[in-house]
């Protein structure tokens, strides 16, 4: 059974590939390794594989045509948009991806950007090592004021695992949540189903952990962030393109909400003239490039977990 990793590089040196080398090897077979892979190099770094693993690089109808010995397509991530499943079904190569391994990795981001949003962290930390503090007359300093999430409304979009985590430690803070469903589902949940309008009005935080689909696809635009409250924080975690970026940029320069903290992009990495990084409010927006999945543990729950999809398909 012959490997091929295509992009090492997105989940950098913590995982133990080693085990890939040693799964290989037992069929008599070979673990191949490229840090990144452009599209023009897929196809012919895949001749002779029977397993590819890849976490963005995208495997094509093309890439699939060229590649006669490929016996199972391993995603090292949840989302499966980089592979041409109608194409990979026709041929009858499986595709497996790896879904809940980073659940408590982006809900620990997603409240580190919120709280820094509200608490303000830097600033005080600057007003303490620039000499200011030490030259006061009291005890404190006032001059950024903040507020306690305990009683604040907390809106979810998206209740999956992810959205459940964020949920339960937004209650635990002592704050009422309430969710709107991307997907339509209901579940049994302790916590309030909300229409995405009355989600938007009425959260004071709102966090966005469902998944990218023709439905949520550009799901809030300037229309919809005008509807939220001024002192209102917007989280983003799922995918870039739910959240028109330009028209959130406008938004958090016009006031129209207080602040977001953005992890992820529709473009990934960014251009250097993105909306939000030539915004007039830079102070508004706190980025992230796309970590919060990427816990060491949770980097290494996943190689494991592809492992495991390899193993249980016995290529």
């Amino acid at each position: 059974m012959n490997i091929v990793f295509l992009d090492t590089r997105t989940v950098g040196t913590e995982p133990d590939l080693n085990q890939f080398d040693t799964l290989a090897a037992s069929t008599g077979g070979t673990f191949t390794t490229y840090p990144d892979t452009s599209p023009e190099q897929t196809s012919k770094r895949l001749q002779g594989a029977d397993v590819v693993i890849t976490n963005k690089v995208r495997i094509t109808r093309d890439v699939l045509a060229t590649c006669p010995d490929l016996k199972l397509i391993c995603v090292a991530a949840t989302g499966t948009n980089n592979i041409d499943m109608a194409a990979a079904a026709e041929r009858g190569i499986p595709v497996k991806n790896v879904v809940g391994y980073s659940t408590q990795s982006v809900a620990q981001v997603a409240f580190t950007l919120l709280l820094s949003l509200m608490n303000s962290p830097d600033y005080y930390d600057q007003y303490v090592k620039s000499g200011d503090y030490s030259r006061e007359t009291i005890f404190t300093h006032l001059g950024r004021p903040f507020l306690e999430l305990s009683g604040q409304q907390f809106g979810i979009i998206g209740l999956g695992a992810i959205g459940r985590q964020v949920a339960q430690i937004a209650t635990a803070f002592g704050a009422s949540v309430v969710y709107f469903s991307a997907s339509g589902n209901t579940y049994d949940v302790p916590y309030q189903a909300v229409s995405l309008a009355d989600l938007l009005s009425t959260s004071d935080v709102i966090s966005i952990h469902a998944p990218l689909t023709e439905k949520t696809n550009n799901l809030l635009t300037y229309n919809e962030l005008s509807q939220m409250k001024p002192s209102a924080i917007l989280l983003l975690f799922s995918r870039g393109g739910m959240v028109n970026e330009a028209d959130l940029a406008r938004a958090l320069d016009e006031g129209k909400l207080a602040g977001a903290g953005v992890d992820v992009f529709e473009q990934e990495p960014p251009a250097a003239n993105h909306p939000y990084l030539t915004m007039a409010h830079p102070e508004r927006i706190i980025l992230s490039p796309h970590i919060a999945w990427s816990s060491v543990e949770a980097r290494r729950t996943l190689m494991d977990r592809v492992a495991d999809n390899i193993r249980e398909s016995q290529v």
